[in-house]
């Protein structure tokens, strides 16, 4: 059998990705393709060693318990791929150009070293685009063509790559690996698994209704427009609901440090007297620690992608803004759509769906608990098939 003679070996990946930038989205993108590399390890009796390209080597090494090295220092990235026995590039959004012509080059670059060091190349559950500089986009094509596993998070990835001359039938379409992470110490769903819906169960909502307890609803909010009148309408919107519902508590969840606390006090700012309890919550650097605040919430509504990741991963019912493509087709996959866009939200129709939620929870997760358990199955995926080329050709080598 192929791969028996590295039972009880170490296989050392090399991981590429935003990471180390203290962005929570991002680096529960980095623990839960850790945790699903260790899980699927495990399995295979193997253990792995990763090593993190990080923007703060050290803060990553203190978080994780890992070894990093300077991403922008190239000596000692050359250094590391040599060593290893892969690179996973991802996840996340690594190949786009909205945001600079540098991410490109960079993540590219990295893959193309692993090739020169002789090293197999794997891309995990990425979010492929906005690419709109044609120049990357056979670029792109090679570097995919030459990875030994391709999986991104999106049909609409896969078809961007078909476009750009991937062959459609290599590329894996599975969920975000945060679909994946667990909440140590929570009750609720195992790793892989969602909840049985129960429709008659009292939720939080429920019982806030009654007057136990208010309604805890979670708002992630970044800056995007220059005006700021996307953040104006978040806040007008937030208004409306609490007018709408009483026994509401708004807890602001800033999922980028510095940047989101800053929009957050932006929108709190300007709510009215309905909503003076809102608050703002810690802008956690453990990504379990921000799953865990989005996991007391009644009511998630978010900007970040990550933010309702966070929710549908722990079943916390959901209302999406977009400012990009990537919030509209993860909501998809849910069978949902956009509550309003960063150009446009009825503040009416807000109040409605939010009302409607917190009011019965239960019906959205019967709605949703199909997807969410096909998402969260997903999620292990790519680990998995990373784990079993490692094994075979590992084997292949010992034979």
């Amino acid at each position: 059998m192929k791969g028996k003679n590295i039972a009880g070996r170490k296989l050392r990946l090399v991981l590429s990705g935003y990471y180390g930038f203290r962005n929570s989205g991002d680096e529960a993108v980095l623990l839960s393709i850790l945790t699903a590399l260790e899980q699927a390890a495990q399995r295979e009796g193997l253990t792995v060693e990763p090593v993190v390209l990080s923007g703060d080597p050290a803060w990553t090494q203190r978080q994780y318990g890992v070894q990093a090295v300077p991403r922008m220092k190239l000596g000692e990235v050359r250094k590391a791929l040599r060593a290893s026995d892969g690179l996973i590039s991802g996840g996340g959004s690594l190949l786009q150009d909205a945001t600079g012509v540098g991410s490109i080059p960079y993540y590219l670059g990295i893959l193309e070293m692993a090739r020169w060091a002789g090293k197999p190349t794997f891309v995990y559950a990425q979010g492929i685009g906005p690419v709109n500089r044609a120049l990357f986009h056979p670029f792109v094509a090679r570097a995919f063509r030459k990875a030994k596993y391709v999986s991104v998070r999106d049909a609409e990835s896969a078809e961007l790559l078909a476009r750009f001359g991937v062959d459609r039938d290599r590329v894996d379409v599975v969920a975000d690996p945060v679909m994946g992470l667990p909440l140590p110490g929570a009750g609720g769903a195992a790793k892989g698994e969602a909840r049985e819906p129960v429709p008659d169960a009292a939720s939080a909502g429920e019982a806030a209704a009654r007057g136990s307890a208010p309604a805890v609803v979670g708002v992630s909010v970044r800056y995007w427009r220059e005006d700021r009148a996307d953040l104006d309408r978040v806040a007008a919107a937030l208004n409306a609901l609490t007018q709408r519902r009483s026994g509401v508590r708004l807890r602001m969840l800033p999922f980028h440090h510095g940047a989101d606390e800053d929009a957050s006090r932006y929108v709190m700012e300007r709510l009215g007297r309905e909503a003076a309890e809102a608050e703002l919550a810690p802008a956690h650097e453990a990504p379990q620690d921000m799953l865990r605040e989005v996991d007391g919430c009644d009511l998630l509504i978010g900007m970040r992608l990550h933010s309702l990741i966070y929710a549908a991963n722990r079943e916390v019912p959901l209302m999406g803004l977009s400012y990009d493509p990537k919030i509209d087709q993860f909501l998809q996959r849910l069978g949902d759509r956009a509550i309003g866009t960063t150009d446009a939200l009825n503040l009416q129709l807000f109040a409605d769906r939010a009302v409607q939620l917190l009011e019965d929870p239960g019906q959205w997760r019967i709605d949703t608990y199909g997807a969410i358990r096909k998402l969260k199955d997903e999620a292990m995926r790519p680990a998995e098939r990373i784990i079993a080329y490692c094994m075979q050709r590992k084997g292949d080598s010992n034979d």
